[in-house]
C-alpha cells in the first residue's frame, strides 16, 4: 500500500476518533446536567412534600383546638392526602376525611358561593352541619391521629 494512502487512512482514522471524542464529551456533559436537574427536582419534590406533610399537621392541630370548621379541615386534608398518601383516605380513621368530602363537594365555594343565592346557601350549610356534626367525633380523631402519623 502507498505511503500516501496510508497517511490518509491515518488522518481519516484520527478525524473519526477526534470527532468520537467530541461526541463522547458532549453526551458526558448531557449526562451530568441531566443527573444535576434530577437532584433538584427531587430534592424540590421532596421540601414541597415535607411542606405538605406539615400542612397536614397544622390543619389537624386546627381542628382539635376547634379553629376551622371540620368541613374544611376535612376538605384541604383530603387534598394534601392525595399528594402525600393517597391510600391512607382508603383506611380507617382517615377515611373520614374522604366521605366528608363526599358528601359535600358538590357545594360551591369561593366566588361561585358568592354567587348563590341565600336560600340555597343556608340549606346547604345546614346540609354541611349536618355532616359535620354525624362524624364530629371520627374527624377528630383521624385528626389527633393524623397529627401523630409518621410519613416516610
Amino acid at each position: 500500500m502507498p505511503r500516501g494512502l496510508q497517511l490518509v487512512f491515518i488522518v481519516i482514522a484520527l478525524v473519526v476518533i477526534g470527532l468520537l471524542l467530541a461526541y463522547i464529551w458532549r453526551q458526558s456533559r448531557a449526562l451530568s446536567e441531566q443527573r444535576l436537574r434530577d437532584k433538584k427536582t427531587e430534592e424540590f419534590q421532596a421540601k414541597r412534600r415535607d411542606e405538605m406533610v406539615e400542612s397536614i399537621r397544622v390543619i389537624a392541630m386546627a381542628i382539635e383546638a376547634n379553629q376551622v370548621e371540620y368541613s374544611e379541615g376535612c376538605l384541604r386534608l383530603k387534598g394534601l392526602l392525595e399528594h402525600v398518601e393517597p391510600e391512607l383516605l382508603e383506611k380507617p380513621p382517615f377515611q373520614v376525611f374522604q366521605e366528608v368530602h363526599d358528601k359535600i363537594s358538590h357545594m360551591p365555594t369561593h366566588r361561585a358561593r358568592k354567587m348563590t343565592d341565600s336560600q340555597t346557601l343556608e340549606k346547604m350549610d345546614q346540609e354541611r352541619l349536618a355532616v359535620e356534626q354525624e362524624h364530629a367525633d371520627d374527624i377528630r380523631q383521624a385528626a389527633t391521629t393524623i397529627r401523630h402519623y409518621r410519613f416516610d
